[in-house]
């Protein structure tokens, strides 16, 4: 049996031309012509069937033949906050993975210790859309730019919030102990974590204090640890 192909094209019920990065990969990677059948996804929760009816060197226009909607698999909104490492692959690979398992939103945080303040969204973006294709998922989590921490805590005073940090001091709960099943927001610290003063801040602002587990982890084993904390609290 033939495997699908996907390609993300938001908006794809209003338009009828795929965006040209996907366009090129379907016609001279896969070299679509004209009467094959695809799968697009508009990263808003439906899927759509549709057959080429026209492809060139840089265009391929579609025609729907089925729309079809899906369950969404999870409640709530899962949403992780993380201050992002020196080495963007790590970032990258974290992005991936978090997208395969499953999420809805990912914030990147300006701590005190953070050893990286700019990150190029796009790159990331473009990531999340190729692993939502390979793990067929219908709905594409939201990347946001680096935002201030204080400002960041200032503006998400509602809901399910925790923070995971190392100090001993600050009295931690487990974090897949304290998840309800339901919307989070788990922030993530840099290399050498947040201060103490972003925790107390944070739970001065009504944030959990937690913990992930006995080991001590790297950011982005930490990160995608919360998502995958986050995705098994909805089982």
């Amino acid at each position: 049996m033939k495997e699908e192909r996907y390609f993300y094209v938001p908006h794809a019920a209003e338009v009828a031309e795929l965006p040209e990065e996907e366009a090129v990969h379907a016609i001279r990677v896969l070299r679509l012509k004209e009467g094959d059948e695809m799968m697009l996804m508009d990263g808003e929760g439906t899927f759509y069937r549709a057959e080429v009816t026209m492809a060139d060197n840089k265009h391929c226009f579609y025609a729907i033949k089925d729309a079809l909607p899906q369950e969404r698999p999870w409640k709530g909104h899962l949403h992780l906050g993380i201050a992002p490492t020196k080495m963007m692959e790590r970032m990258e690979w974290l992005v991936e993975k978090a997208t395969e398992v499953g999420f809805d939103e990912l914030s990147l945080l300006d701590c005190r210790f953070s050893e990286r303040r700019v990150v190029k969204v796009p790159r990331l973006e473009k990531i999340v859309v190729s692993a939502a294709k390979q793990s067929r998922k219908a709905w594409m989590p939201v990347v946001n730019g680096m935002q201030d921490f204080k400002t960041f805590i200032a503006n998400h005073l509602e809901g399910p919030r925790y923070i995971a940090h190392c100090y001993e001091e600050v009295p931690r709960v487990n974090l897949f102990n304290e998840l309800k099943g339901d919307s989070a927001l788990v922030l993530v610290g840099p290399e050498g974590d947040f201060s103490i003063e972003e925790v107390q801040l944070a739970v001065k602002a009504g944030f959990i204090s937690v913990d992930l587990g006995k080991s001590r982890l790297r950011t982005e084993t930490a990160g995608l640890s919360a998502v995958m904390m986050m995705q098994l609290s909805q089982q």
